[in-house]
């Protein structure tokens, strides 16, 4: 049983916290994003306590709060993401988000099985160096004001079909522990499962909603649409995990079809308050996953020293050879954008140690690198980005 005092403190504790962060982190030049995470390590475990694991335990009110954070911040960018213009970047997407996931996960596998593990295991290592956060991407490309920018698109494209196949490689690898094999017909349906969804609700939803979007000018209440649309965003996050997706999937479609709507822009406008609130407590709970006394030696520092360079160059490596047709500079920006893993790595990290795949310190290691590429990658994005606008002559 929670106590509301408690959980109350708590919220407080962490949203004064997101504020600090983030606003010391603009002060130093930095997108805010890292300023919030930092904050989590800071009133998390490893330091001041204030916020315990078990308050961040999956289905505690701090972590749905964090969950629900996400889901509003996909939608927000799914509403300034019009579906053609997904289709315009659709192969190089694609190719983005395939090789995105062969070079990071070969790595991957290639270091674990150098560190002792056997190739079944290895496996499952290697799965957590493959998803992208879109979250933590997405929130800088929205403080930068670059989702329009055509890598912003091809980020945003790539990071579904990394989804999927980090899905599919994440059920492969459970399988495959104790020895059993994987069920290749399985598999198939719910890669079938999972696009059908995409296309269905995605293709089909936008067109619709561009042909009729009438009926969202029908309730009486000013904030009406924005409740409609909300509604939307919740049912397809919860659908979407039906299909072994990440919920962040099905907001991030709910966003693109309300999009196609006549009340696009009022709808940004109407759901800013609502970010302002809810995202940062994402932000500040990733950053508190990470325990740093189980780094305290030399020999772990510089191990995770190796897996975060392997994470960031396999990741660079991928999305830069999937986008090179664009050019140097946009496929160095999308490389950079597919980087970070944030919560997708912590997932598989704590998938492995609940199944016993490996020990604590593997785990803290995982989970630490998971972090860390979720908060170099920002301070370069951004960089990358006002550099290419001073070239191109864009206003920044």
């Amino acid at each position: 049983m929670h106590d509301p005092s408690s959980i109350l403190f708590t919220l407080f504790i962490v949203f004064v916290a997101a504020q600090i962060g983030g606003e010391i982190a603009q002060r130093l030049k930095l997108p805010g994003v890292v300023g919030e995470i930092a904050a989590g390590c800071a009133v998390g475990p490893s330091l001041l306590g204030w916020i315990t694991p078990a308050q961040i335990l999956p289905g505690t009110p701090l972590d749905v709060l964090a969950e629900v954070g996400v889901i509003l911040l996909l939608f927000a960018v799914g509403l300034e993401t019009r579906l053609e213009d997904l289709k315009k970047v659709g192969k190089i997407a694609f190719a983005v988000g395939v090789i995105g996931v062969i070079v990071p996960f070969a790595m991957g596998s290639v270091w674990a099985h150098g560190n002792g593990f056997d190739w079944d295991r290895s496996l499952f290592v290697a799965a957590a160096f493959v998803a992208t956060s879109a979250g933590i991407t997405a929130r800088v490309l929205q403080e930068l004001g670059a989702l329009q920018r055509v890598e912003s698109k091809v980020i945003l494209g790539a990071a579904v079909i990394d989804d999927i196949l980090a899905m599919l490689l994440l059920g492969v690898v459970v399988s495959l522990q104790g020895g059993g094999s994987f069920d290749a017909l399985h598999l198939l349906m719910v890669l079938a499962g999972a696009v059908g969804f995409i296309v269905v609700i995605g293709w089909g939803g936008a067109r619709v909603m561009r042909w009729n979007s009438r009926w969202l000018d029908t309730p009486m209440g000013p904030h009406s649409p924005l409740m409609i649309v909300l509604a939307l965003c919740l049912g397809l996050a919860c659908l979407s995990t039906v299909f072994g997706l990440a919920a962040i999937i099905g907001a991030f479609l709910a966003g693109m079809i309300a999009s196609e709507t006549r009340q696009q822009h009022t709808l940004e406008q109407q759901v800013k308050p609502l970010l302002a609130l809810l995202t940062p407590f994402f932000f500040v709970v990733t950053g508190s996953k990470i325990d740093l006394h189980e780094l305290a030696d030399g020999d772990t520092l510089m191990m995770l020293a190796v897996v975060t360079g392997i994470a960031v160059i396999s990741k660079l490596v991928g999305g830069w050879l999937g986008s090179l047709p664009l050019g140097t500079r946009s496929a160095t920006i999308i490389g950079f954008g597919m980087v970070p893993r944030g919560e997708v790595g912590i997932v598989v990290a704590t998938l492995g140690l609940a199944a016993g795949v490996f020990d604590n310190r593997i785990y803290a290691l995982i989970v630490a690198m998971s972090l860390l590429t979720a908060m170099v990658t920002p301070p370069i994005l951004a960089w990358l980005l006002k550099r290419s606008e001073v070239s191109d002559g864009t206003p920044s």
